[in-house]
């Protein structure tokens, strides 16, 4: 008994050993970066690497011609709002640290260029910093305001749902703080916890009078970001902080803005219609391109929402009526997560043409773990299952 006890344990000590052996090298080394980890942008075919694939985009016509920079998607947002202060005298750029650019640099060198009196840092209260963006607003300021992180929006909550989204109804239309836009941090990030990994865009999702924007790449972000910043209504732009860094193209130089409430096919298909946002869009990439491995002759249609509110059903209708099938990945819990409203519009909408039940693949519906952020993000492994389920129906 004692010798296989004696085996058994030996046998563990050797597995633990690498696993040891790799935190051993984890402590000694580097920490991960703020962003985390996300190596499949790197290579994703959505990133564009060249001026060309950048400019070839019938959303960007205009810029035909034009030339590009390389950026990450941090970068793009600081480039959206040097233009955004340069050419807009009456725009401010305000929350907590973005004097000195930020926890994720978002804001670096603006206030250098243009002022303490036009970036500045405020006192730790959303309720404060949010509430001052709608005075601003409301007597005609183009406001920029930044929550650190998304997971600490909800203190301004009710400054967001109750007093930004109503300013022009309650007043019959004689006034508006549409001069606010919300920036914030948002999505899984590899080691954020519960603190700061969420994803509440399905909280504002259900307030009329907001936009509710996520882009997915540097050349999305400044786009929908300077759109958001011009738009006559109050926007919350929601960027995913895992792709500061990771997400690097070549972005077009200069000023454009790109279409709000516009959803974008990423690759046309024809057996089933898969809907995404922010990172998540790069997590389905993946898992198409598992599957289409597994399952040669396998046709997905891959479409990035962008707009959360208003969002694009027409284009997701189109598709459905197409595909006959329908996944949406997100983040957030399952319950109530914005995936239930898309797919309880496309079985209304789609009813007769759908050959399976609409698929949902999203976080749990637990608060957001720390150790075990793997398991519960729609990973591409379970994306891929979601498609096979639906093909296999």
């Amino acid at each position: 008994m004692r010798s296989s006890v004696t085996r058994v344990a030996a046998s563990l000590l050797q597995r633990r050993a690498p696993i040891a052996a790799s935190r051993r090298a984890y402590a000694t080394g580097a920490p991960p970066p703020a962003e985390g980890f996300m190596p499949s942008v790197a290579t994703s075919a959505f990133m564009n690497q060249t001026t060309e694939q950048a400019l070839n985009n019938p959303e960007l016509k205009a810029l035909a011609g034009g030339t590009t920079k390389k950026m990450n998607l941090f970068q793009s947002v600081n480039e959206a709002m040097d233009i955004a202060l340069a050419t807009d005298e009456k725009a401010v750029v305000f929350g907590e640290d973005v004097g000195f650019g930020g926890v994720f640099r978002c804001t670096m060198g603006l206030q250098e260029k243009y002022g303490q009196d036009r970036v500045f840092n405020t006192p730790l209260t959303e309720q404060g910093l949010v509430g001052f963006g709608i005075g601003m607003a409301a007597v005609g300021h183009t406001a920029i305001a930044e929550i650190q992180f998304a997971d600490y929006v909800f203190p301004a909550f009710d400054q967001i749902v109750n007093e930004a989204a109503k300013y022009r109804y309650r007043s019959g239309n004689q006034f508006d703080c549409g001069g606010l836009t919300i920036r914030m941090p948002c999505m899984a990030v590899g080691h954020g916890g519960h603190y700061h990994s969420q994803s509440p865009e399905a909280y504002f999702a259900h307030t009329p009078g907001l936009k509710v924007v996520i882009p997915r790449s540097p050349i999305q972000a400044k786009g929908l970001l300077l759109a958001a910043i011009r738009d006559p209504n109050p926007v919350i732009v929601m960027e995913p902080k895992i792709l500061y860094r990771a997400a690097v193209e070549q972005v077009p130089e200069g000023d454009y803005t790109l279409p709000l409430g516009k959803a974008e096919i990423l690759r046309e298909g024809k057996d089933i219609t898969v809907v995404g946002w922010g990172s998540q869009i790069y997590v389905l990439e993946t898992a198409i391109a598992l599957l289409e491995r597994d399952m040669p002759g396998l046709s997905v249609e891959l479409i990035d929402l962008r707009s959360i509110l208003p969002w694009d059903v027409e284009t997701i209708e189109k598709s459905v009526n197409k595909t006959g099938r329908l996944l949406i990945a997100h983040e957030a819990p399952s319950t109530s997560g914005f995936g239930g409203e898309i797919a309880a519009a496309i079985q209304e909408r789609c009813f007769l043409r759908l050959e399976a039940p609409v698929q949902r693949v999203t976080g749990w519906d637990i608060p957001f773990p720390l150790v075990f952020e793997k398991f519960y993000v729609p990973s591409a492994i379970r994306c891929a299952e979601g498609i096979k389920k639906a093909m296999n129906y």
